[in-house]
């Protein structure tokens, strides 16, 4: 059943939103720090996240583990542009943070360091 209400659903293309409508026209992210590795994580305790549109939550959700931008762009089938945008509100807000890698579990195999450094220095 197609009418008025469908026009911004197309069946092969999916949600027809336009990336500037997620970002409300804005182009740039305010965390200028944030490239294609910066690890995002949520914070520990999140504010109220009642205004937040669904791009935020998801985001927020999926970055229960630490997951670099491009990932997080990857899972939300976003532009990498947009998915800066939407980072920056977050990290401004305090809802995730960016940073470095965040470490999960201490490795201390010696010899899957020393593999995983041999494979680096062949590439």
């Amino acid at each position: 059943m197609t009418g008025e209400q469908d026009w911004w659903f197309d069946e092969a293309a999916g949600p027809l939103v336009r990336p500037y409508a997620m970002t409300r026209g804005r182009t740039r992210p305010n965390a200028p720090n944030l490239n294609l590795v910066t690890q995002i994580r949520a914070s520990a305790t999140p504010s109220d996240t009642s205004s937040l549109s669904p791009e935020h939550l998801q985001i927020i959700e999926i970055c229960s583990v630490p997951l670099s931008v491009a990932e997080v762009a990857a899972y939300l089938n976003v532009p990498l542009v947009v998915v800066k945008v939407l980072i920056g509100d977050l990290v401004e807000r305090g809802d995730v943070v960016a940073g470095g890698l965040f470490q999960t579990s201490e490795i201390t195999d010696t010899k899957l360091l020393q593999a995983v450094l041999d494979g680096i220095r062949r590439i």
